[in-house]
């Protein structure tokens, strides 16, 4: 398998590409955030990052999309720090947590990337990546010198600039944003970004032009594309199908889609009361419903019966009859 940064790589653009991103550190606007701090003298803006990355832990993840685990697993790699910084978030300890981790250099960025492939993983998976950019750019070139020839993820949480994502065009093989917000007000409230719907539409259309829809192989694994996540919240089921039209009208409903219903209290979600539960068994057949209405086929679906019997019950509900279509892909949870 050969990776898009190959290409980059050997012209030469890839390395100019991480020496315009360093720079930016310098007075960083990489995110929405445009802190303009000077993060190459140590100064830390809202994701608490510096001059280097800062890596909690990495290892072999199963817990992903079946395209991206397969028989090896996907090669997560955990950054510390987080430029979008959601109330509620499941990795608070990490994303927010006070100097969590430990720095690398490029080399040693490089250096967890390639004992991840040697651990036969299928790809490497960079989970909340958005802040270190230049960093991520700059560890590719040792890396890919290195033998790296495994798909490389940006799972990120989709507050992005679109100038950041230019200087990731052909470098990143799998786009992962998780969309989470519709309203400004919603995103001000949990996450302190009233951008975020508008960064976070824009930012899907910029990744579905780079790379365009999942592409999966006859082994079940990924090669390229844009997978799109969706965090249903409590009580949000109307911006969920708003999220959901979004993508199927600007996009493609042929966008591979996990409309995720995981979400327990965590963090500072304890500051608000409607977040205080989680997700019920209606809300998440609602969103179903609707990826179906609007057309969508390439779902990613967990157990579905397990998932709603962990949701509990609906009053005077049927029993579930699953009538979306899925592209099935092997191993499917």
């Amino acid at each position: 398998m050969s990776i898009a940064a190959h290409g980059l790589h050997a012209c030469g653009l890839l390395r100019r590409r991480a020496e315009e991103a360093h720079q930016r550190l310098a007075r960083c606007t990489l995110c929405p955030r445009r802190c303009r701090v000077d993060r190459l003298a140590g100064e830390t803006g809202r994701c608490g990052t510096g001059a280097l990355a800062r890596i909690a832990s990495y290892g072999r993840h199963f817990g992903e999309e079946a395209p991206l685990v397969g028989k090896g697993g996907s090669g997560a790699i955990f950054l510390a720090g987080c430029n979008l910084c959601c109330c509620f978030c499941q990795n608070y300890e990490i994303s927010q947590g006070d100097q969590v981790g430990q720095e690398v250099d490029a080399c040693g960025f490089a250096a967890a990337m390639l004992e991840l492939q040697a651990m036969g993983c299928h790809n490497i998976n960079l989970v909340t990546p958005s802040h270190v950019v230049p960093q991520i750019l700059a560890a590719l070139i040792p890396a890919l010198e290195g033998g790296l020839d495994i798909p490389v993820v940006f799972n990120c949480g989709g507050y992005e600039n679109a100038e950041t994502l230019a200087l990731l065009d052909g470098a990143i093989d799998i786009y992962m944003p998780d969309i989470k917000f519709w309203e400004p007000a919603t995103a001000d409230r949990y996450a302190g970004a009233p951008d975020y719907p508008e960064r976070g539409r824009e930012a899907l259309a910029i990744m579905h032009r780079q790379v365009g829809d999942l592409a999966i192989g006859p082994d079940g694994i990924a090669s390229h594309g844009l997978l799109i996540r969706h965090l249903l919240m409590p009580g949000l089921i109307a911006e969920t199908e708003s999220i959901l039209r979004f993508i199927a009208t600007a996009l493609s409903s042929a966008s591979y889609l996990n409309t995720m219903a995981q979400y327990h209290p965590c963090g500072l979600a304890g500051q608000f009361a409607e977040l205080s539960r989680t997700v019920t068994g209606e809300e998440y057949r609602r969103a179903l419903e609707t990826a179906r209405t609007l057309g969508f086929t390439r779902i990613d679906t967990p157990d579905i019966n397990r998932l709603l019997r962990r949701l509990g019950p609906v009053s005077g509900s049927s029993p579930v009859r699953h009538t979306i279509q899925v592209t099935p892909t092997p191993g499917s949870r």
